[in-house]
């Protein structure tokens, strides 16, 4: 199955849409300058374990990218994802405070 992932930007949102125009899945973000903030990831149940929360990780990130912006991935799945994909290291914000 293929889904098509578009920024939504007046809902703050990136959205993924199967063949038929059903909403997979969506990714929200707070956009601040050029640093854009991932906040929650949302797959919808019927979609779970087709690649949706991938599909739409790999677009974002892909966006933010294109648009010279760096990432904030306060959404615990967005978060794990970047573990696994270190390509995109360059482009994502970390904390430099020290951890007591």
């Amino acid at each position: 199955m293929q889904f098509t992932v578009t920024d939504a930007p007046e809902r703050e949102r990136f959205e993924a849409r199967d063949e038929t125009g059903a909403t997979a899945g969506v990714v929200t973000y707070q956009l601040t300058g050029a640093i854009v903030a991932y906040t929650h990831t949302r797959v919808e149940p019927e979609f779970e374990g087709r690649g949706v929360g991938s599909t739409l990780a790999r677009a974002v990130l892909d966006d933010a990218r294109a648009r010279n912006r760096m990432v904030v991935p306060i959404c615990p799945f967005i978060a794990e994802w970047l573990t696994r994909h270190p390509e995109y290291d360059d482009i994502v914000v970390r904390s430099t405070r020290k951890v007591k």
